[in-house]
């Protein structure tokens, strides 16, 4: 694993808008950087993909440790929808997939840092704006990505489970959410699924039958949130809970097991000293000197805490009234001072799909660079 410095190509703005990358320089600043890129190996690109598949497999298993021990109140939710939760496990209702946020030098086994299972974003610059840029970039190379083709067949596969002709899409009116909603719809699109969108201040409820209606005031039988289902259960629990088997939810409301941090401590509660795993537990760091405190439903790198060499860095955000886990910090990843994230995509029934990286000189959050890689 190398990181490279390159000259990004002439007029590169308009080739990854042409992708519908729009926000590739908020604020003046790059999000998507192609002055630099990541150099893997067969072997790492193995390690890799076998790291994600793992990961699954245990975070299979820590889910059903959740409910065959009702440990609900370790991860703040709501008692109303633990049956829910229980019942939509058991009914194994559709899912698209997830993002694990891994550490890894090319040296050390990959280690989870959390599981963005509900609501990952950074997708359309993981599966296509990175594979055209390695085409005309570095056409006799490879790349670990085949997120576009494995979406497809998952979504192929799970039409003839959907209880409409026609799966909404919703989201708020946010640059980014709007780019990965939009391009889920065209990938099951063409799968075959005819979909439209709405955001998510548009959905209506119709108490009268006790159904959600769109702006037509259609009923709402399939519906991809890509909204947070803790704020899903804020807003609407009633309506929600009541009605919950009469929806295909994507994602189902039981990815509230895995997009919680507390999965991390449960994570090394079960699995201790796993090679994939980082010590993490709940309400303090225990004996670490050297660790981050992340709040158990913090998104984009709000609120986290880095304590290391007797300082401590932090960022802003509204998170941490649900409580903490403490994570050990690693020190994996630091290429000449730039700290690369990567994202690996899992797609359900398909398996490790491809990687994404973010870089940054420190915590990682939204603003947080993308760049791309090879192999």
């Amino acid at each position: 694993m190398k990181r490279i410095t390159l000259t990004p190509r002439p007029n590169w703005q308009e080739r990854v808008e042409a992708l519908g990358l729009i926000y590739h320089t908020p604020h003046g600043e790059p999000y998507w950087d192609e002055s630099v890129c990541y150099r893997f190996t067969s072997r790492e690109v193995d390690e890799l993909e076998a790291a994600t598949e793992e990961l699954q497999r245990l975070c299979l298993l820590a889910a059903q440790f959740i409910l065959d021990g009702s440990r609900f109140d370790n991860l703040q939710i709501p008692q109303p929808a633990w049956n829910v939760i229980r019942d939509a496990w058991n009914s194994a209702p559709p899912s698209i997939y997830g993002r694990f946020d891994l550490a890894y030098d090319g040296a050390s086994p990959p280690k989870l840092l959390e599981y963005n299972a509900n609501t990952p974003t950074s997708l359309l610059e993981a599966a296509v704006v990175q594979w055209y840029w390695r085409q005309e970039v570095l056409p006799a190379t490879d790349q670990f990505n085949s997120i576009h083709e494995k979406l497809i067949t998952k979504w192929s596969d799970l039409k003839r489970y959907l209880h409409s002709n026609t799966l909404y899409f919703t989201c708020m009116q946010d640059d980014e959410d709007l780019l990965t909603v939009s391009y889920l719809r065209d990938t099951a699109q063409q799968a075959g699924i005819h979909t439209e969108h709405l955001f998510t201040r548009e959905i209506g409820w119709n108490e009268s039958d006790k159904t959600f209606r769109d702006r037509h005031d259609k009923p709402i039988a399939s519906l991809f949130a890509l909204y947070p289902w803790e704020w899903l259960l804020k807003d609407l629990p009633g309506p929600i809970l009541s009605t919950y088997s009469n929806i295909d939810w994507i994602e189902p409301i039981w990815k509230m097991l895995w997009s919680n941090k507390a999965l991390l401590a449960i994570l090394w509660e079960l699995f201790p000293n796993h090679p994939n795993l980082l010590p993490a537990y709940l309400n303090s760091p225990g004996n670490m000197t050297e660790f981050v405190r992340k709040p158990l439903l913090s998104r984009e790198g709000a609120n986290i805490t880095v304590h290391k060499n007797g300082t401590i860095a932090s960022t802003p955000g509204p998170y941490g009234q649900e409580g903490f886990v403490y994570q050990a910090l690693t020190s994996q990843g630091n290429f000449d001072g730039h700290t690369p994230v990567i994202g690996s995509w899992y797609i359900t029934d398909q398996g490790a799909a491809g990687i994404g990286i973010r870089e940054s000189e420190g915590i990682t959050t939204d603003l947080s660079r993308f760049v791309p890689h090879y192999f």
